[in-house]
């Protein structure tokens, strides 16, 4: 999750970490800011998902992230596929190929050793469809009641494939593009949560998305920006981007892929499938003069064959981001607020 631009929110008044703070939402991005950011030196923390380190030869793309999610298993996934599907495509928003991961697993006494190695093969079998290799990592004990099973905390490196590609690199006239549905994981993981899945067929969508944004690199595509939507959905994801480029966006509702169980989910519980967590979409803008061939590159891609164009970067206001209905008629989409999804990632 990216950090947001300074002074883009006010001072929080909290004096406790609440849920909201990891949800990916407007408190999540303020603890950031006034925590982390304020003490780090703030020109050396990206605002992106991935740090860009420049060396003599090459420019690398580090990034970390822990991964809590509860259950363990939910259909279309598990911990193990996301973290690895989760860090892989972190790096890819800073258009570099992944060259090798990390993981750090805190095991709760009492784990059952089958799920632990079920977790593990998962683990191998994404990381060797997204082409990159596990490498190393560590392992702790708590003592039961401790922890909730498994944490994961995954770090990759990558290699920089095209310098520049940010959320701050949108400008006016781009085209916004995204990859497929929304609103997949978030409603999968909470439905399985409180067992209301029935036959309702919602599946998670993680995945790597290499070969979505290797397919675009490498056919030269002038990509500006890129970025996955997981907490906080499409909704916080495009008000960061909005943000960090000091720029508006525009998106057509009636564009949106959202699954009809995934709709109907959404509708029954009260959420907006646009603050959805998704774990296998991405964000691509492009220049308006390319938005037609990077559409046919991700479509022939795996995992893009959804992929359509929802809107388009204008001047301002600034941070603004703003939905077209099919009435005609335009709405706010404001930065998520509150607890939203907790511990879906």
């Amino acid at each position: 999750m990216a950090a947001p631009a300074a002074g883009w929110l006010p001072t929080t008044t909290m004096s406790r970490i609440l849920l909201s703070h990891g949800a990916g939402g407007r408190d999540m991005l303020q603890l950031i800011e006034d925590v982390f950011r304020s003490r780090y030196s703030p020109a050396g923390v990206s605002q992106d998902d991935s740090a860009v380190l420049p060396l003599d030869e090459a420019s690398l793309a580090l990034t970390t992230d822990a991964f809590v999610v509860s259950p363990l298993f939910f259909p279309g996934g598990d911990i193990g596929r996301l973290a690895v599907a989760g860090t892989v495509n972190d790096l890819l928003t800073a258009a570099a190929q992944p060259v090798a991961l990390a993981a750090a697993f805190i095991l709760e006494e009492g784990l059952p050793l089958a799920d632990l190695e079920r977790i593990v093969l998962s683990m191998q079998e994404t990381a060797a469809e997204a082409g990159v290799s596990i490498v190393t990592g560590d392992t702790k004990v708590v003592p039961r009641g401790s922890a909730d099973q498994v944490f994961i905390t995954t770090t990759g490196l990558g290699r920089i494939l095209r310098p520049g590609v940010s959320g701050a690199a949108a400008q006016p006239g781009d085209a916004v593009l995204l990859t497929g549905s929304v609103g997949d994981h978030g409603t999968a993981v909470m439905l399985a949560r409180e067992n209301l899945l029935g036959a309702a067929p919602i599946s998670s969508d993680a995945a790597p998305l290499t070969e979505i944004v290797l397919n675009l690199i490498r056919a030269g595509v002038a990509v500006h920006a890129l970025r996955d939507p997981t907490r906080g959905g499409l909704a916080a994801t495009l008000n960061e981007i909005a943000g960090q480029s000091q720029t508006a966006i525009q998106i057509q509702e009636d564009h949106i892929p959202i699954q009809p169980a995934v709709a109907a989910a959404c509708e029954a519980l009260g959420l907006d499938p646009l603050t959805v967590a998704n774990e296998g979409k991405m964000v691509v803008i492009v220049p308006p003069g390319e938005a037609d061939r990077a559409l046919a590159i991700i479509r022939g891609s795996r995992y893009g064959e959804r992929a359509v164009a929802i809107g388009t970067v204008l001047p301002g206001p600034a941070g603004r981001v703003q939905v077209r209905t099919a009435f005609g008629t335009a709405r706010l989409l404001e930065m998520p607020t509150g607890e939203l999804l907790p511990r879906i990632c």
